[in-house]
This record gives structure tokens, C-alpha cells and sequence, in this order.
């Protein structure tokens, strides 16, 4: 029996952040089914940083994010973990008339948000079809993410600070035993005070196992591929492009093009793989906008992007179980509001008060406004 103060179960992005910070203190172990951390969601995503991305809530974690992910902890990582790129959202002739209540939604997190006319874009981005956007909105401040860097620095820091990272542990029991969790995953039985539910897609069926009802998180599926870019165009220095309803977007990528149909497709917890529709879509919608001419798709794939029903994550103690904590239904999210997550979310879990910026969040990160 191994003992510990948390136990905190997937191993992402969100439990590697919330183990990294609890290990400054206490004893953590994080556990992961699979053979490697990160290989569901957090290994498939490739996230950029955008402050007006997601509703009020999201926007506020991802601001409180910005100081760490600019300068982090010394010696977390080797490279920045964010890097200028802008983001550009297109809009039809058809879709101006939501291009003034978009840009005053964003102006609250993006204050240097602007319109640009169709010679402003085309500049951006040369290949555009020049009938194609009446308008777009420049993020001058979207930035690219180290996904990579971010995530080790989590996990190495974490370990550093004593905590124990245990792979191919499946959670197949959980039990509340007097003040204590028991968790039996793989071969191991774990007692813990707390157990922290960061296991993504698989959150809601962890409660399950421990006896708690369904909060109704729902994994979606979310497709990317690579493509060659338009000839003739040099796309390194594109920002990302996106269209003002989310039905698409694109960026460079190492010399090409990644693509998404932004798809969100409800689905059930597994190692999800692209569906060949879904790449046809994304394809024609990215066409339409620029010439790509695709005779063969380099590279495509799946992750799995779990909501919960107002699209806001879930961050506190269920009320049904003492010590059972909830870090989850992070969405499209996760990566850009990691830290702030992982800082509200070691607080709480060892009683302290939440930080001054984020503490007006608390109502609508509660698992209480989902447990019926």
C-alpha cells in the first residue's frame, strides 16, 4: 500500500499541472493509465494562446495564465514556451453583421483587437481568394505554444520536487475508506486524503467509479491533419486563420499548413482516430478560402476535447464526497489556461484561499451547479 496526501488520476496537461504545483508542499502521486502521460489529449494538441478564445470564464483563466507562460519558473524549460504569431478571423459578406458584436466581446481581454479591410488581409495572407472576406479580425497578441515544453516542465518539476509519476495504472477501484480515499490502479492500492479527477475524457466515469453520479462531461472529437501550402506562397509568417463562426481554421506549421474543420463531435472515451469525412471537410472549407489544391494529406489525426454542458470547466470539491476533486472539462481550452487552473486548483485542494484574480470564478468552476 503506497500512501500519499493527493492522488491525482491523469496524467495530461491538467493533473501534470495541479501535481506540480500540490509536490511543493505535500506528497503526490499521479497516476496514468496509459504507458506514457500525455497521450490521449495533451499529446495531440497544438494549442496557440489566444485571450479572446472561449466564453468570460475561460478568457479569465487564460489572462491569469499570461504571467507564467512569459516567464516561468527558472529553470522549467529550455525554450519560451510562447511565441508572437497573431491570429486573423475572417468574415464572409455574409457574416458581417456579427463583426461589431464580436470585436466589443473581445475588446474586455484584447483591447488591441482591430478590423482589417480585405487589402489588410490580403497582405497578411497573400494566397486569400480576394472575393472571399468582406472583412476580418486581427488578434495581434495571439501567440504559439510550446505544448511540449510546457507539459515537461510540469512533469520534471513535478518529480523534482519528490512527487511519483506511476504509468500503465488504470484505476480500477476507488474507495472511501474512514477520512482516506483507497485507489487500486494497476497493480498498486494507493491511500490518499484527497483524490484529484484530471483524467480528461475519462472524468466522469472515474466518479462513477468512486460512487459519485455523472456531471455530464461529453469528449468531442477534434481533427487536425497537414497539408503542403498554396503554391508559390511562403506561409511561415501567416498568422492563424480562422473564419468569425469557428467552421474552420489553419496556420504554418513547420513549412505547411496545419487545418481543422473545428470540428466537435460527441463521442465516447478512447484512443479517437480521424474519421475520413471530417478531413473532407476540412479540406473543402479551407478551400474555399484559399487555393491548397490537396493531392495528398502529410499527416492527420484525432483528440478527444471534453465540455461540460455550459462549455466551462469543472474545478472544486464534489459535495457529495468529502475529499473528491474535480479538475476537469477543460475543453479546447486546457493548454492555454493550464496554470492558472493548476494555481486555483492547488490552493483549494489544500484549503487556502484562491488567488485575489481568480477568486470570482469560484461559482462557475463548481461542480455543485452540475450535481442534481
Amino acid at each position: 500500500m503506497l500512501s500519499a496526501d493527493v492522488v491525482v488520476i491523469g496524467a495530461g496537461i491538467a493533473g501534470a499541472g495541479v501535481a506540480y504545483e500540490l509536490a511543493r508542499e505535500a506528497r503526490v502521486i499521479l497516476l496514468e493509465a496509459e504507458d506514457r502521460p500525455g497521450y490521449h489529449t495533451t499529446g495531440r494538441s497544438a494549442a496557440v494562446y489566444l485571450k479572446g478564445y472561449g466564453n468570460e470564464v475561460i478568457r479569465d483563466l487564460t489572462a491569469a495564465s499570461e504571467a507564467f507562460l512569459e516567464q516561468p519558473p527558472e529553470g522549467f524549460a529550455t525554450v519560451p514556451l510562447v511565441k508572437p504569431r497573431g491570429a486573423l478571423s475572417l468574415v464572409r459578406p455574409d457574416q458581417l453583421e456579427r463583426l461589431a458584436p464580436t470585436l466589443e466581446r473581445l475588446h474586455r481581454h484584447v483591447p488591441a483587437a482591430r478590423r482589417l479591410e480585405p487589402d489588410e488581409i490580403l497582405a497578411m495572407v497573400p494566397a486569400l481568394r480576394p472575393d472571399y472576406a468582406a472583412a476580418a479580425i486581427f488578434d495581434p497578441g495571439a501567440r504559439d505554444m510550446d505544448v511540449d515544453a510546457l507539459f515537461q516542465g510540469y512533469l520534471k518539476g513535478f518529480k523534482a520536487r519528490g512527487g511519483e509519476l506511476l504509468v500503465n495504472a488504470a484505476v480500477r477501484e476507488i474507495v472511501g475508506i474512514d477520512a482516506a480515499w483507497q485507489v487500486t490502479a494497476g497493480a498498486h492500492q494507493i491511500s490518499a486524503g484527497v483524490v484529484v479527477d484530471a483524467a480528461g475524457a475519462w472524468a466522469d466515469r472515474l466518479a462513477e467509479t468512486a460512487g459519485l453520479g455523472l456531471l455530464g462531461l461529453v469528449p468531442k472529437r477534434r481533427t487536425a491533419l497537414i497539408v503542403t501550402g498554396p503554391a508559390g506562397f511562403d506561409v511561415s509568417g501567416w498568422p492563424l486563420v480562422d473564419d468569425i463562426d469557428e467552421e474552420f481554421y489553419f496556420r504554418p506549421e513547420a513549412g505547411k499548413l496545419f487545418c481543422s474543420p473545428a470540428d466537435e463531435t460527441p463521442t465516447t472515451p478512447h484512443d479517437v482516430q480521424p474519421e475520413e469525412l471530417d478531413i473532407a471537410i476540412a479540406v473543402d472549407r479551407i478551400e474555399r478560402a484559399i487555393p491548397l489544391n490537396v493531392r495528398r494529406i502529410e499527416h492527420s489525426w484525432a483528440g478527444l476535447r471534453t465540455f461540460a454542458p455550459d462549455k466551462t470547466p469543472v474545478l472544486g470539491f464534489d459535495p457529495r464526497a468529502d475529499g473528491f476533486f474535480w479538475l476537469a472539462g477543460q475543453g479546447g481550452y486546457g493548454i492555454q489556461t493550464a496554470p492558472a487552473m493548476a494555481l486555483l486548483a492547488s490552493r483549494l485542494v489544500r484549503g487556502e484561499a484562491p488567488p485575489e484574480v481568480l477568486a470570482h470564478l469560484l461559482p462557475a468552476l463548481s461542480p455543485n451547479r452540475l450535481v442534481h
